[in-house]
């Protein structure tokens, strides 16, 4: 949606840039379309957070509670969900769960910003009004929905050292892991 100057934190004026592309710079990897993820080929899913999530694979940052999710991200979601293969979602993508997965527990921390330690903590009101369930955890914590097997963790979410961030996203990442009983 915005190609983000981090350095002044505001889009960057007549830039455009590709996801795919830009996934690939990023990972340092071999990448593919989400179109071609299916739940024979792998044992979970994990989707990171950030503007991305919330500009590119929804538009949750645009429209709040209103949002939409992108075809593939939501067809991911679901079919892993119906697989009984375990999600993982961190920072703002646990929005993603709430909205395409009815009744689906997840976290982005805490519920009230605490002097502006949690910024974005009015997210928790938008996944209740999504369907989902909000969980208060700390950013070095991740929530474990066993029932549908998703695994969430607030990341940046909060104003903390990196870390905590780490931490947390080490916690989302081991019960995702321990979930798919490998």
């Amino acid at each position: 949606m915005h190609v983000i100057d981090h350095s002044k934190g505001q889009p960057a004026e007549a830039e455009s840039r590709n996801v795919l592309v830009e996934s690939a710079r990023i990972a340092r990897g071999k990448i593919a379309s989400l179109a071609t993820l299916t739940t024979a080929d792998h044992d979970a899913v994990i989707f990171p957070g950030g503007f991305g999530a919330a500009k590119n694979l929804s538009t949750f940052a645009v429209d709040g509670k209103d949002c939409k999710v992108n075809r593939e991200v939501e067809r991911v979601l679901k079919d892993f969900h119906k697989a009984g293969k375990p999600i993982g979602l961190c920072c703002i993508s646990p929005v993603l769960a709430a909205k395409v997965l009815s009744g689906a527990e997840v976290t982005v921390g805490h519920e009230e910003e605490e002097g502006g330690k949690w910024p974005y903590a009015g997210t928790a009101g938008a996944i209740k009004e999504l369907g989902g369930k909000h969980c208060v955890k700390e950013v070095t914590e991740a929530h474990v929905d066993t029932k549908n097997k998703v695994v969430t963790t607030p990341a940046f979410m909060c104003e903390t050292e990196l870390h905590n961030i780490f931490d947390g996203i080490g916690a989302m990442v081991k019960n995702v892991l321990k979930l798919t009983g490998k």
